[in-house]
């Protein structure tokens, strides 16, 4: 008998809670996006779920702008493997925004593969934070965002 190939789903995508990657629990998500303001320690990426693949391997890549390394070298694009654990399993992938803020504006591809093919694949824009969409409608209108209170009889 064929053994069942993994189902994998996108949970959540976009900026989540700081994450502790030696913690068992995964970021909250905060805001399902793709443009991500540059700001310090802002967490953001996608969680993906795998069932029925118990042990199998899956290939990570995070593609970032060009960032220098201290030497002023491009650093290349951060990579590597990990094994699904159970067969119900959640995977969190993403980055941080560090110091300094500048050569991180720009797009981040985060992929996920399995057998060579793609299970997920999402693109972040890391935009300077005036840039913003939710800058632009406050700059419009400065109530946009915030609740209005409302008179009761």
């Amino acid at each position: 008998m064929a053994k069942q190939k993994p189902v994998f789903t996108l949970k959540t995508c976009g900026i989540h809670s700081s994450w502790d990657e030696t913690s068992k629990n995964l970021p909250k998500i905060k805001a399902f996006t793709h443009e991500v303001p540059a700001k310090i320690d802002i967490e953001f990426g996608y969680i993906l779920n795998v069932q029925k693949g118990k042990g199998i391997k899956l290939d990570y890549c995070i593609y970032h702008p060009d960032i220098p390394d201290d030497n002023g070298r491009v650093m290349a694009p951060f990579d590597g493997e990990v094994y699904v654990r159970n067969s119900d399993w959640d995977f969190y992938l993403g980055d941080t925004i560090w110091a300094p803020i500048e050569n991180k504006i720009g797009p981040w591809r985060i992929v996920i593969k399995w057998q060579d093919r793609i299970v997920a694949d999402e693109l972040f824009n890391v935009i300077k934070d005036e840039d913003s969409e939710q800058n632009y409608y406050q700059q419009l209108s400065p109530t946009f965002g915030k609740r209005r209170k409302t008179a009761r009889k």
